[in-house]
């Protein structure tokens, strides 16, 4: 006789987690398996979410702002080193894929963590990885606008032939204008976002096809032979050679970084259980292969005499292979284009970061959780006030480059150490306390390759850790020279777990179910208490 209310139930259920043209309902019902009720409107395809990823990545922005890491192990290290980390990183991809297609939501990481943890350690690390991830996504926010404001500069530099260089104070006072400006277009262009990251893409790639057709025709009475360009190894540090070599891989670790952000978009995404796995492994697997040929064509165009690329008056390596091949005009073109590509990074990583700033904030993690939480409707169901929290933090952070580049670099080095401690941890997670409890989604690497997978990605991530510390130049740096990347983030961990254990363990029970009790059965409430989960009375 209990199967007259089952449609009942369900029809209440359907209206309740699904907001009237927000989302279809199977994609709402995906969420509140997760317990959480549809908030923001999908707008995004499986497209979109892939040009969010690799408009964030920026390629050839972002190798542009990390030559610094591979010219100094020589053509070699620019194109092996390249292969390689980006080899094991689609290797992180696809253990984060997994994931992603079994549980599609915007606080992805730190939900993950929660879920696959142990009791003792759920609230704790879940607690580290959100505070991680999010200030490793505004680390990114920083890093990509003040690789633009150096870009923009050097354009100028390169006008008045190198005889100016730009103070901090107009490094930062540039810096601040981009980052404004990126909160102002991710809060007005809300309803055309998705579409615009297609825009972007073509952006990338007209900017990748001009530096790959014009510096050949450039430089094509002076191009570098096939032994210089995959055989030839350099050492521009007091490292050892093979260790130079690893160091090289930090240009790819910095560069294919922002996959995760197709995890943050998966409540803003059509079909996200297969739309989040495509967009990770089609980003990474992208600029895998672009990146590849960049490599290839930079080795094939750079000055032998690495040392004068380096420590270019332009103040850019890139700018000044630019302007060793296609002269005075050419350069400015392209490092015009090349600051253009590097501002629309800015602006869907700040849509990325203020989506895991509010799912944080709406699981009541981060201070004025209750300020950061509400939706915009007006402004197209959007965390307006989690986007200008973003760029407010942004523009403080960002005051460290009034005191030195090398503290500015160490904040920004989030994006690399904080962020692989935050995919690292949900993956390791898994495979050690949660297998048992993992439910593939439609994509997944198979119960035969999928665990070595994982283990794969960990030691990688960890290595990455490891690796992003190291100063660059050699050992016994000067206080100039030193990577400050330990001490910034030894104090973001130590300083997420000193608030957790001193107040946050009181209050702070891992992610809150935010669909209505009511519109829950019996045994999904039990079920979902079993996990430690707490279910708000709306």
């Amino acid at each position: 006789m209990a199967s007259p209310k089952a449609p009942d139930i369900e029809d209440r259920k359907a209206s309740s987690v699904s907001a009237s043209g927000l989302a279809s309902e199977d994609d709402a019902a995906v969420l509140a398996k997760l317990g959480y009720k549809q908030e923001l409107r999908r707008n995004f395809t499986m497209i979109e979410i892939f040009g969010i990823a690799f408009s964030i990545m920026g390629l050839l922005p972002s190798i542009a702002s990390t030559l610094v890491y591979s010219i100094p192990a020589g053509p070699a290290g620019m194109v092996w080193g390249w292969f390689l980390a980006s080899g094991f990183i689609f290797i992180v991809g696809l253990a984060m894929a997994d994931l992603g297609s079994s549980m599609p939501t915007s606080g992805g990481l730190y939900w993950w963590t929660h879920f696959f943890s142990s009791p003792a350690t759920r609230n704790p690390l879940s607690f580290l990885v959100g505070y991680s991830n999010t200030l490793g996504l505004v680390g990114g926010l920083c890093s990509i606008d003040y690789g633009f404001s150096l870009m923009f500069l050097s354009v100028i530099v390169i006008a008045r032939d190198g005889n100016w260089t730009p103070s901090n104070g107009v490094i930062y006072a540039t810096f601040l204008g981009c980052v404004l400006c990126h909160g102002i277009l991710a809060s007005i262009m809300s309803k055309i976002m998705g579409k615009l990251q297609t825009l972007f893409v073509v952006m990338n790639f007209i900017l990748i096809a001009a530096t790959v057709i014009a510096l050949p025709i450039g430089a094509k009475n002076r191009r570098n032979d096939g032994h210089y360009i995959f055989a030839q190894t350099e050492n521009l540090t007091t490292w050892p050679t093979g260790w130079a070599f690893m160091l090289s891989w930090l240009s790819p670790i910095w560069t294919i970084g922002a996959f995760d952000s197709c995890v943050h978009m998966s409540e803003e995404c059509v079909n996200a259980a297969n739309a989040v796995p495509a967009g990770i492994l089609m980003s990474i697997g992208s600029c895998w292969l672009f990146g590849l040929i960049i490599m290839i064509v930079l080795a094939a165009t750079i000055s032998p005499d690495l040392e004068s690329v380096t420590g270019s008056k332009f103040g850019q390596p890139m700018a000044q292979i630019y302007y060793d091949a296609i002269g005075k005009s050419g350069t400015m073109g392209l490092m015009s284009l090349l600051f253009v590509v590097q501002f629309l990074m800015g602006i869907s990583i700040l849509v990325a970061a203020s989506r895991q700033t509010w799912a944080f904030s709406r699981d009541g993690a981060l201070p004025f959780s209750s300020f950061f939480r509400p939706i915009s409707q007006r402004f197209g169901y959007i965390p307006l006030r989690a986007i200008w929290g973003c760029v407010f933090l942004a523009a403080v952070l960002g005051l460290l480059s009034l005191i030195a580049p090398a503290a500015a670099q160490a904040l920004f080095s989030l994006a690399v150490a904080g962020n692989n401690l935050a995919w690292g941890t949900p993956i390791f997670a898994r495979v050690v306390w949660g297998q048992r409890k993992f439910k593939p989604g439609p994509f997944y690497t198979g119960d035969r390759f999928s665990v070595p997978i994982a283990w794969i990605a960990i030691a990688f991530l960890i290595f990455g850790i490891v690796l992003s510390m190291f100063p660059v130049g050699g050992p016994n740096p000067t206080p100039q020279s030193m990577n400050y990347t330990v001490v910034i983030n030894v104090a973001v961990w130590g300083g997420s777990m000193s608030y957790y254990y001193l107040n946050a363990r009181k209050w702070f029970t891992g992610p809150k179910i935010t669909i209505a009790a009511d519109d829950l059965t019996e045994e999904q409430q039990v079920a979902i208490r079993e996990e430690g989960l707490d279910i708000q009375k709306n």
